[in-house]
């Protein structure tokens, strides 16, 4: 019965429960009921992972602690099993588990199994196929094995020792590979990755965050496939650690089919943990690997639970989501905040007469997708001038919420084109700072081709205010007349009160 219960307990870690409980089952009606095999049965049944077979389980369980009420494998598998099954789903079933658990800490208090049953519900199953479980399982062993020795070397060393000594036990096969390939030689960056992967990874959200922040304010020309881009670089030292870990996973499945085997393959209790390409050092004779913990250190040990989710993970989630929404907040406030403004529209300006544009020319109407909140076109002439007279100003301002503005905004001889129209026999172009309240500005200084006289038009923008102004500009260099549209654009642009 013992060599049966060793085959079953086999076949469910090498992944193959249907095999496990076709020999259970057999061996119970051929012999007998037996608490042991009723465990190693119903283990078969969670294995699958699968709501049906969790019912079958459960039905197992309920036979077994008909014939062994008290046995502690039974109740403690019986109430993991009920730990884990959603509440919602099956109430009858969390209820009972209750009851089992009770029961199970009069019978054993201090047992092993009282302590996976306690900490089933919030803590990973170590027979279920669930990737992600398996994954976590393995990193958590590894990296406690890790932090626990005194060299990646001894580590793997005792994984081995304790595989040697349970080579059914497909956690501790995973373990072994595991520390054998992370300590071999070059692996330090991937020991260090295993061992700080929150702290990594906090970091990379860190740095993607400033990246994004970066993107929005100072560096608004750069695509965002950039950041992208460097998110996924910061993900690359994963991908080679993930191979390695898969690598492991997958030799230890083979030296547990193997060991399920027996000694039809000539396989069995004697096979190596660590036997793979990358394997650690085998023990070393003299050393029992079965003795107890206590007489050589190289029992197996009882591992502990793995949790579902650390305090650690929670602490670096809760840090982590605290510094998206604070980066977060800033970058997006910072990219729609544009600096306010008032509109000053004067009725007489430096001597001069003014009118109104808007009804008969309004610039703004001209460039695409632009829709001023606040807005005045003025042109100025000498109060007894002809009507075909040219004009001494003509200035058009804009106030609102621009944010998105940029500086290719402005510098696109299109946008300079719409407002003003085709320029006749252009003198220069230059680029301007925009003056006291920041931004970018443009200016053209050419000659008017009906009166021959010289202008001067500078277009200015900011992420709060568009503004032309367009005057006569007969004896000025570069440099007045930027200054002079500086001076227009104050006298009708001013910064709103707060």
């Amino acid at each position: 019965m013992n060599d049966i219960r060793t085959r079953a307990d086999a076949l469910i870690a090498a992944g193959r429960p249907a095999e496990a409980r076709t020999a259970a089952r057999e061996a119970l009606d051929e012999n007998g009921p037996d608490a042991g095999l009723f465990l190693a049965l119903a283990r078969a049944h969670m294995a699958e992972d699968d709501d049906d077979h969790d019912d079958a389980a459960e039905r197992v369980f309920r036979e077994g602690l008909d014939a062994f009420p008290d046995d502690v494998g039974l109740l403690g598998g019986y109430a993991g099993l009920c730990a884990r099954t959603d509440g919602f789903e099956r109430p009858g079933r969390r209820a009972r588990g209750e009851e089992v658990l009770a029961r199970l800490r009069e019978v054993a208090p201090n047992s092993p199994e009282l302590l996976r049953a306690e900490s089933a519900g919030s803590s990973v199953a170590a027979d279920e196929k669930d990737g992600a479980s398996v994954r976590r399982m393995q990193s958590f062993d590894a990296a406690r094995a890790l932090a626990d020795a005194p060299s990646p070397e001894s580590a793997a060393t005792q994984a081995a020792r304790w595989a040697a000594a349970a080579p059914h036990d497909r956690r501790l096969a995973v373990l072994a590979e595991t520390t054998a390939a992370l300590a071999a030689p070059g692996r330090a960056r991937l020991r260090f990755l295993l061992l700080r992967r929150l702290e990594y990874r906090f970091t990379a959200v860190l740095l993607l965050a400033l990246l994004v922040i970066l993107r929005l304010t100072v560096l608004p020309g750069i695509p965002f496939g950039v950041t992208a881009g460097a998110g996924l670089l910061l993900q690359l030292p994963f991908l080679n650690l993930r191979k390695l870990l898969r690598a492991a996973r997958d030799r230890a499945a083979l030296r547990m089919t193997e060991a399920a085997a027996g000694p039809e393959t000539g396989a069995g209790p004697e096979t190596k943990a660590g036997s793979g390409p990358e394997a650690g050092p085998e023990p070393e004779a003299g050393d029992e690997a079965g003795s107890p913990a206590g007489a050589g250190g190289f029992g197996v040990p009882e591992l502990p639970p793995v949790p579902r989710v650390t305090r650690r993970e929670y602490a670096f989630a809760g840090a982590g989501a605290v510094l998206l929404l604070l980066v977060g907040g800033a970058a997006y406030a910072s990219s729609v905040a544009y600096p306010r403004y008032d509109v000053v529209a004067h009725d007489e300006y430096r001597g001069l007469t003014g009118y109104d544009l808007r009804e008969e020319y309004d610039p703004f109407r001209s460039v695409p997708g632009f829709t001023p909140e606040r807005s005045a076109a003025r042109v100025y002439v000498e109060e007894d001038a002809a009507r075909d007279a040219p004009a001494e100003y003509l200035v058009a301002v804009a106030a609102g919420d621009f944010h998105e503005t940029r500086e290719s905004h402005v510098r696109d001889a299109g946008t300079m084109a719409a407002l003003v129209g085709p320029l006749s026999a252009t003198n220069e172009v230059w680029e301007a700072g925009a003056g006291p309240y920041g931004g970018w500005m443009q200016c053209v200084r050419y000659t008017e081709a009906s009166s021959g006289t010289p202008r001067g038009v500078c277009l200015w923008a900011d992420e709060g205010s568009f503004g032309l102004a367009a005057f006569t500009a007969e004896g000025m260099d570069r440099a007045e007349v930027e200054a002079t549209a500086r001076s227009v654009g104050a006298d009708f642009l001013r910064p709103a009160a707060d």
